[in-house]
């Protein structure tokens, strides 16, 4: 059974940071495309940063040089770090799995910022 668990989601003001970790089982990581995506409300699901099996990253432009994907084999892990957060970054973030014509989810993991 494939499972990925976000975390570390909250409540910040304007230029604090988070750090979002997702944990799977079930799939080794570093054969999927991994990404985040995040929806607002009464928003479209939208792609936030994604890192590849061979470890080529991609960004939303609107979160370049604020937010940094990882991948951590050893644990299987994939974080997302969140700097210099906006309040227009409010949305819950979700894990993604890719491969082929397979694709996993996770439960998602609330982001609030305050202005």
């Amino acid at each position: 059974q494939v499972r990925l668990v976000e975390s570390g989601g909250g409540s910040v003001q304007a230029g604090g940071s988070l750090r979002l970790s997702c944990v799977a089982s079930g799939i080794i990581v570093r054969i999927y495309d991994m990404g985040w995506y995040r929806q607002a409300p009464e928003k479209q699901r939208e792609l936030v940063a994604s890192i590849t099996g061979n470890g080529n990253t991609n960004y939303a432009d609107s979160v370049k040089g604020r937010f940094t994907i990882a991948r951590d084999n050893t644990k299987n892990t994939v974080s997302l770090q969140l700097n210099s957060l906006k309040p227009e970054d409010t949305a819950v973030y979700y894990c993604a799995a890719k491969r082929f014509w397979t694709d996993y989810w996770g439960q998602g993991t609330q982001v609030t910022v305050s202005s």
